[in-house]
């Protein structure tokens, strides 16, 4: 005998003594009434592949559907997309009436002290700044005259200098040429608002005056305004030491680079 045929005899051997092992194992669980191991170990396998398979058909079947819901969940994305639009629009139109609402409120101490005022919007602004002004919505028709007094929530933004029917001209009391009977607050000292470009001047304070930084300065009784109206606060002071007079540096009362509503009132 050969090496290659006893080889072949140890692999027959070999098979039939696995064989012999498997019918013992399975007579063994038999009698005893068991599930063979064997089995079992099949019956694992079997039912993997049969998961295996049945995920592999749903995955398919799901993606089939998906696929075919496509157009649906396009148009549904487009219907959220636009009610989106919608809604930020509205909020921010329910934003400007809020704080229309609340710039008007502002205004009404004012309207109530002048029972003639006119309220109107600032609509335009010089260009370049060529001089200190703004253009507001209301003119002749709506009965604003010349030298008529201009006032926001926060006090004095300036005399009316040129009307038209439906417009009017305001210059602010920051202008170079503009000028108001100006009154401090504390005390009463009496002086001259000139404009000075970003704040104004109050002049012609008599050196005696105790000025202080903080005091407040409202305009005397003129021909554009009653006494009262609010010009100012004092942010600086200058005073010469053989000068007759001092001089007061304002901070203006209204935001002047940021006006909207205003309230024209009689001269």
């Amino acid at each position: 005998m050969t090496y290659r045929d006893e080889h072949k005899l140890f692999a027959v051997i070999g098979v039939i003594i696995v064989a012999a092992l498997i019918a013992l194992l399975q007579i063994t669980a038999a009698r005893n009434g068991t599930t063979s191991p064997l089995t079992a170990v099949g019956s694992s396998i079997l039912a993997t592949m049969q998961n295996t398979s049945s995920a592999v058909s749903g995955g398919v079947g799901g993606a089939a559907a998906t696929l075919l819901d496509l157009p649906h969940l396009s148009g549904a994305n487009r219907d959220l997309t636009a009610r989106n639009a919608d809604l930020a629009a509205e909020n921010a139109r329910l934003r400007e009436l809020i704080e229309a609402y609340k710039q008007d409120a502002a205004l009404q101490p004012a309207i109530a002290t002048y029972p003639n005022a006119i309220a109107a919007r600032a609509i335009g602004f010089p260009p370049e700044n060529e001089s200190r002004s703004i253009t507001i919505d209301r003119g002749s028709q709506a009965g604003v005259k010349k030298d008529d007094g201009v006032l926001a929530a926060g006090g004095v933004v300036g005399i009316v200098a040129d009307v038209a029917p439906l417009t009017s001209h305001v210059l602010l009391i920051t202008d170079y040429t503009s000028r108001l009977p100006a009154v401090v607050r504390r005390g009463r000292w009496w002086g001259i608002a000139r404009g000075n470009l970003t704040s104004v001047r109050m002049e012609y304070v008599s050196q005696d005056a105790p000025l202080k930084v903080g005091d407040v300065i409202v305009t005397g009784e003129a021909r554009s305004f009653h006494s009262g109206a609010v010009i100012g606060t004092v942010g600086a002071i200058e005073r010469g030491d053989a000068a007759l007079y001092q001089t007061a540096i304002l901070k203006p009362a209204v935001n002047l680079g940021a006006i909207d509503r205003v309230v024209v009132v009689a001269k």
